[in-house]
């Protein structure tokens, strides 16, 4: 049974940052892994893939480029992201996904955490 556990979620005021982590039962090498988050009464929306070993980019949503940084451990089966210069609108629940299929940033991935929450506050 694939597990994905995410941790790093708080409260920060706006301008801060915090780095979420994904601990992964399953390889991150093999899989393609992306972060998702929720804002309640929202759609979930993709934020960040991490780039497959075997391709160079990752992919990041346009309202957080330039802020927020995906990588992966794949030693330790480890997916991250780095969050900067935080803002309220970034408040939301945050996912790990898996899929050994490429979806980019469509919520279509077979595997997910059970979530963290992240919020910014004015």
């Amino acid at each position: 049974q694939v597990q994905l556990v995410e941790s790093g979620g708080g409260s920060v005021q706006a301008g801060g940052s915090l780095r979420l982590s994904c601990a992964a039962s399953v390889s991150v090498y093999a899989h393609y892994m992306a972060w998702f988050r929720q804002a309640p009464g929202k759609k979930r929306e993709g934020v960040a893939r991490a780039a497959a070993t075997w391709r160079l980019s990752a992919v990041y949503a346009d309202s957080v480029k330039g802020r927020f940084t995906i990588s992966k451990d794949n030693a330790k089966n480890t997916l991250y992201l780095q969050m900067n210069n935080l803002k309220p609108e970034d408040t939301a629940m945050y996912y790990c996904a898996a899929d050994r299929a490429d979806w980019v940033l469509l919520d279509r991935y077979e595997y997910w955490g059970q979530g963290t929450q992240v919020n910014v506050s004015s």
